[in-house]
């Protein structure tokens, strides 16, 4: 199937994320310093390494090029991937019982010019025990995760509820991400929706 968006990312969630909705992508990784500026604030750091991220793909594609970034951000301070086992278990004890926040970043290039959105949702976790902290790190899931943890994989039996969107919390927000794919011209649905609507 011919590729309709370049997705300047490598996370295998983004890619299947924009299969469901029926948009082949080009893949096209690309190298972003993910280092916070000082006191950066978590939504402004996400959305600009989506601009980055959608900028720097668009250089080497024709396409219109999606860059995305996601933070867990826990009393204002944001949780990267863990470094280790004990780094892992310090986050995940971190959330525990209680709420945070999952901000994700959208940016688009295309004929439209540079769109963005970014959206805030919540994620409360019930009480996690160690032995289900150690058994989750053994599983391998949470070595290369934002936060320590999937809730598209195991970690969803530690997730009690959720307040915005899901696959946001995933690494995209579709409901913004197909409206922008419509106004640059990538169609959705091979072409039944078109700028935030059904034709």
């Amino acid at each position: 199937m011919t590729a309709h968006l370049c997705l300047a990312s490598a996370s295998p969630r983004r890619r299947e994320l924009l299969d469901s909705i029926g948009v082949p992508v080009e893949v096209c990784p690309v190298d972003v310093d993910e280092t916070p500026l000082p006191g950066e604030a978590p939504a402004d750091y996400v959305a600009r390494l989506a601009r980055a991220k959608a900028q720097a793909g668009a250089r080497h594609s024709p396409l219109p090029t999606l860059g995305a970034d996601t933070a867990v951000v826990r009393d204002g301070e944001i949780l990267g991937k863990p470094r280790d086992r004990e780094h892992a278990a310090a986050m995940l004890r971190s959330l525990s019982g209680r709420d945070h926040e999952v901000l994700t970043a959208a940016a688009v290039t295309g004929p439209a010019g540079l769109l963005e959105a970014c959206v805030s949702s919540r994620v409360v976790m019930r009480a996690i025990g160690a032995a289900e902290i150690d058994a989750y790190w053994d599983s391998g899931e949470p070595a290369d995760k934002a936060g320590g943890y999937a809730i598209q994989g195991f970690a969803a039996v530690f997730v009690a509820c959720i307040e915005g969107s899901h696959s946001a919390v995933v690494g995209l927000p579709l409901f913004e991400v197909a409206a922008m794919l419509a106004r640059q011209g990538v169609p959705i649905w091979g072409g039944a929706f078109r700028d935030g609507a059904m034709s």
